[in-house]
């Protein structure tokens, strides 16, 4: 396993309809950084080439070459894994909490949420975050409170806030 973590949860990160390059090469380079053991990338979110990769080489290759500008290599320590859409019951059926990071009626503040021993974080698009329909699969919501202007922070900050609280 090439992931590693310095906290005593263990944690997955799920990269749902993420559309930038950029963006999965940040969120690369901030498992990296937390300990992240493992990372899922689903739906149309790029991700880097993969020991069994189905892409045409120049497509792989130039996500990849794009990722790789922000992640700076950081890929090359995690389990990276691609699926069409992200494996919720399997990780659930292995005792990992569905942890959604978006803001909803129903979420709990970052701050004030009890952090279970196994985590799955699930990201969803920049804009519209995750899907109504991947929200009700979660078995907890958990949102970055904001005091500004703007109604959220990128999805590749939101995640180094929330991976931050939950490695601490």
């Amino acid at each position: 396993m090439k992931g590693y973590s310095n906290s005593m949860t263990d944690i997955i990160l799920l990269i749902h309809n993420v559309r930038s390059t950029h963006n999965v090469g940040a969120l690369l380079r901030t498992c990296d950084g937390f300990g992240v053991r493992r990372v899922i990338i689903s739906g149309y979110s790029p991700y880097p080439k993969l020991e069994y990769d189905e892409r045409l080489p120049h497509l792989y290759e130039r996500q990849t070459k794009q990722i790789e500008k922000t992640s700076l290599g950081a890929e090359k320590y995690l389990d990276i894994e691609h699926s069409t859409a992200p494996p919720l019951q399997s990780l659930k059926d292995n005792g990992y909490k569905i942890v959604g990071l978006e803001q909803s009626p129903s979420s709990t503040l970052l701050q004030n949420y009890t952090v279970p021993s196994k985590v799955a974080l699930l990201l969803g698009e920049e804009v519209y975050g995750i899907d109504k329909s991947l929200q009700s699969e979660c078995d907890d919501i958990i949102e970055i409170k904001m005091s500004g202007h703007k109604e959220s922070f990128n999805v590749s900050v939101a995640a180094g806030i929330a991976l931050y609280q939950l490695t601490i």
